[in-house]
């Protein structure tokens, strides 16, 4: 017998890194010697520390049965205590956090947790490709809000036509922003908080990057905004503040509502992270925070020596200041695609083409802040030698 995919499944957007990732492995393959700027993947290991609390507790036989349903009340505990402690907001345990298999599952799956097909949800345009799986998955209508070098790529809602507005029932937001590197200001939240209670637009804030600020600012989370548990919720991950990518935890937090809907959900889906793994993630909250502190400085020194190294070929970057990313523009004559294919077929070099992550993308790339110092120099020459800028 043969099964053909649904209709659902079929609906599903290409996934925009696995062609990248195929790309770059051709240009390897080869024998190049490819220096990769175009991956999103921290290069740094999981701090210590947190690894051995890992280890000890996968010895733990209590921690090999099932999960509690909802995760570890302790994990939420921590989760709580730790948002009280960086960004002075107050949160419920119990009703105001759920857990998450990575923040993705919940940036994933929250659009049909909340929302109807024919529903109609807010992406930024550039933003994170995998937003769209929900917006297929969920059978919802999308709408694009685009984002402009000249607003610091945060949307101006009066840019929004009335209709779509009226429509709209649930926004995504995400500062520091994946790929622009742009980061939120509180203004722009107050006016968020006020344009969602005004329409009645659920707002969900993915927070991926929100330990990592530069020019001695730390981000700041969207809800320290004045009512905005009231209209939304946030989504941390571990994958960037403590480079777990692969171990996929998270947790989101806010709304009460959203957040029994994600649990519900979940409830169905699956039942919880393996315990070892959450009380590993406590340990990483409740820690001083330290090893992230190094980790912020070790990104701001390497976006510093790109910054440096693109700047003395002429190629002037915009001015990124959280993330572990650098948004640049392409030259006058190219497309992002075929600036990112000249530079990954004529200098080894991969970046990834902005119009990956939208049509507000083009006429960009995005750089990965997430290899040696030295590295970046050299691309940057190689890139030099083909006289584009």
């Amino acid at each position: 017998m043969k099964f053909a995919e649904s209709n659902v499944l079929q609906g599903l957007p290409k996934q925009f890194f696995a062609n990248l990732v195929k790309k770059v492995n051709a240009k390897i393959d080869t024998g190049a010697d490819v220096i990769n700027l175009g991956q999103g993947n921290p290069d740094q290991p999981t701090p210590d520390f947190i690894v051995k609390a890992m280890q000890e507790q996968t010895a733990v036989p209590d921690n090999h049965k099932y999960s509690q349903f909802r995760g570890d009340p302790a994990l939420k505990r921590a989760a709580a205590d730790f948002y009280k402690r960086e960004y002075g907001v107050e949160l419920n345990p119990d009703k105001e956090i759920a857990i998450l298999g990575g923040s993705k599952i919940g940036l994933v799956e929250l659009p049909f947790a909340i929302l109807n097909p024919g529903d109609t949800m807010l992406l930024p345009d550039p933003g994170y490709p995998d937003y769209l799986s929900g917006v297929a998955l969920a059978q919802v209508d999308l709408s694009l809000m685009r984002l402009k070098e000249k607003n610091n790529f945060m949307p101006d809602y009066h840019d929004l036509e009335p209709q779509i507005v009226k429509k709209a029932k649930l926004m995504y937001l995400n500062y520091p922003n994946n790929p622009t590197g742009a980061v939120a200001t509180p203004d722009f939240f107050e006016r968020t908080v006020a344009f969602a209670n005004q329409n009645q637009i659920g707002v969900v804030h993915d927070f991926a990057y929100g330990a990592i600020g530069f020019d001695g600012k730390k981000p700041i989370s969207f809800l320290q905004t004045p009512g905005a548990k009231e209209v939304g919720i946030e989504t941390y991950t571990f994958s960037k503040s403590y480079n777990m990518a692969g171990w996929r935890i998270g947790f989101a937090a806010g709304n009460a509502d959203m957040i029994e809907a994600i649990n519900l959900l979940q409830d169905h889906l699956f039942v919880s992270v393996f315990p070892a793994m959450q009380k590993a993630a406590i340990t990483a909250l409740n820690s001083d925070q330290h090893t992230v502190r190094d980790l912020v400085a070790l990104y701001e020194k390497r976006r510093n020596q790109f910054f440096t190294a693109a700047r003395s070929i002429g190629w002037e970057p915009y001015h990124s200041g959280g993330s572990f990313y650098a948004w640049m523009p392409v030259p006058e004559g190219y497309t992002s695609e075929s600036f990112a294919d000249l530079l990954l077929e004529k200098a080894a070099v991969a970046v990834a083409p902005g119009n990956g992550f939208g049509d507000g993308g083009e006429g960009f790339v995005r750089v990965g802040l997430l290899i040696d110092e030295p590295r970046f120099t050299e691309a940057c020459q190689r890139i030099k030698k083909l006289g584009l800028f």
